[in-house]
C-alpha cells in the first residue's frame, strides 16, 4: 500500500501547485529588480533562469523516480542514517520555515502599504492564520485542489493588465541587447532566485497519481511561471520609463493603479485583494512542508499540532517586532541564498550518491 495514497495529486494539480509557489512576490518585484541591473534587456534574463529551474527540476524529478514513494526525508533517512536523517530533516524544516515566515512577512508589509495602512502587523498574521490553518490542516490533496481553484479564479487579472498596453511606448525596449551580454547574465541571478519553488518536487512526488508525468508536469509548471514574468515584465518595461520602473518597490502594483473604468477607479485594490490568493498558494506549501518536516521528526502522523504552534509563533513574531522593507530585503536575500542551496545545489550533490545506491542495491531498499 502507497505510504501517501491519501494525500495523491491529479497531474494539473501537480502543476498549478508548484507554478503557484513560484508565483508570488516575484511578480510584484521583478521588473525593477531586472530593470536596475540589465535596464529594459532584464527580460532577456528570464528565459535563463527558466533553463536553469527547468535543468535542476529534471534531475531533482529524475532523483525521485528512484523512490517512488518516498519524500527527501525518507530519502535522508535511507542514504544518512538515523541521526544524520535527523539533522537534513531539520536543515530541511527550518529552510522552508524561513520561506514561510519571509513571504508572510512580506504579504504583511503590502497589506499594511496598499489597504490596511493603520491596523498593526500582528493582526494581519493573525487574520491570515485562520484560513491558513483551515487549508494546511487538510494535507496536499486539499493544498493542490486550493491552488488549482485560485489559478481558475485569477485568470482575468492577465486580461484586464492588458488595458494598459494602450498608453505603452514600445520604444522603450529597443535597441536590444544596448549594454551587451554582461547586464544580462548578471540579471539572471535574480530570474534563478525567482523561479525558486520547484524544490516542491521533493516532497509532492510521491503524493503524484501519474508518475510518468512528474518530469513532464515539473516542465509546464516552470513554463507557465516564464510567461507570467515575461508578460508582467514586458508591459511594466513598455509601460514606465527606463529610469521609472527603478523608483517604485512594486512597480506592478503601481501599474494597475492607473487603470481605471468609469464605473472603477481603485482597480488596483480589487487586484490586490485577488492576489492575496496567489500569495497565499506560495506561503501555504511552505507552511505545510514545514510542519511536514517536524511531525515526520517527532514520528507523528499528525501535522495540525505542529501547524498551530507555527503559526502561533509566527504571530507573536509580528507582534514583538515589525521588520523595515530593509529587514525585509535581507530576509529575502537570506532565504534566496538558503534556496541555492536546498533548490539547486541539493538535487546536484544527491544525484550520485542516489545513482550508486540503487546500482548497488539492484533495487529498491
Amino acid at each position: 500500500m502507497k505510504k501517501y495514497a491519501y494525500y495523491e495529486l491529479s497531474v494539473i494539480q501537480y502543476i498549478l501547485l508548484i507554478h503557484g509557489t513560484q508565483v508570488g512576490i516575484g511578480v510584484l518585484t521583478i521588473p525593477r529588480e531586472l530593470a536596475e541591473q540589465a535596464g529594459t534587456d532584464g527580460w532577456i534574463s528570464l528565459f535563463i533562469g527558466w533553463a536553469a529551474a527547468v535543468l535542476v527540476s529534471l534531475v531533482t524529478t529524475n532523483m525521485m523516480k528512484r523512490y517512488p514513494d518516498k519524500t527527501i526525508i525518507d530519502i535522508f533517512h535511507l542514504l544518512l542514517g538515523k541521526y544524520l536523517g535527523k539533522v537534513a530533516t531539520i536543515l530541511m524544516a527550518m529552510y522552508f520555515a524561513i520561506a514561510s515566515i519571509v513571504f508572510i512577512a512580506n504579504t504583511t508589509a503590502i497589506i499594511n502599504v496598499w489597504i490596511l495602512s493603520q491596523t498593526p502587523a500582528y493582526i494581519i498574521v493573525a487574520l491570515f492564520a485562520i484560513p491558513a490553518y483551515m487549508v494546511v490542516q487538510g494535507g496536499m490533496r486539499v493544498i493542490g485542489r486550493y491552488s488549482e481553484l485560485v489559478f481558475y479564479l485569477t485568470l482575468w487579472m492577465p486580461l484586464v493588465l492588458a488595458t494598459a498596453l494602450k498608453d505603452a511606448h514600445w520604444l522603450h525596449l529597443l535597441p536590444l541587447i544596448k549594454e551587451g551580454w554582461m547586464p544580462i547574465l548578471t540579471a539572471s541571478q535574480t530570474t534563478i532566485l525567482s523561479f525558486l519553488g520547484f524544490e516542491m518536487a521533493y516532497f509532492v512526488y510521491p503524493f503524484l497519481q501519474k508518475k510518468q508525468y512528474a518530469s513532464i508536469g515539473i516542465v509546464v509548471a516552470n513554463t507557465l511561471t516564464l510567461l507570467v514574468y515575461l508578460y508582467i515584465t514586458i508591459i511594466c518595461f513598455a509601460f514606465f520609463c527606463p529610469d521609472e520602473i527603478v523608483e517604485y518597490v512594486w512597480p506592478t502594483l503601481n501599474l494597475w493603479k492607473v487603470i481605471e473604468y468609469r464605473f472603477l477607479e481603485r482597480i488596483d485594490i480589487i487586484f490586490l485583494a485577488f492576489y492575496l490568493f496567489i500569495l497565499s498558494t506560495t506561503a501555504l506549501p511552505y507552511l505545510y512542508f514545514t510542519v511536514f518536516s517536524t511531525s515526520q521528526l517527532f514520528n507523528s502522523r499528525d501535522h495540525r499540532k505542529h501547524l498551530w504552534v507555527l503559526l502561533t509563533l509566527i504571530t507573536v513574531m509580528a507582534w514583538v517586532y515589525t521588520p523595515s522593507f530593509i529587514d525585509l530585503k535581507k530576509m529575502t536575500q537570506t532565504w534566496s541564498y538558503a534556496g541555492l542551496i536546498f533548490a539547486y545545489l541539493l538535487p546536484l550533490l544527491a544525484w550520485g550518491p542516489i545513482w550508486l545506491s540503487k546500482r548497488a542495491g539492484g533495487k529498491e531498499a
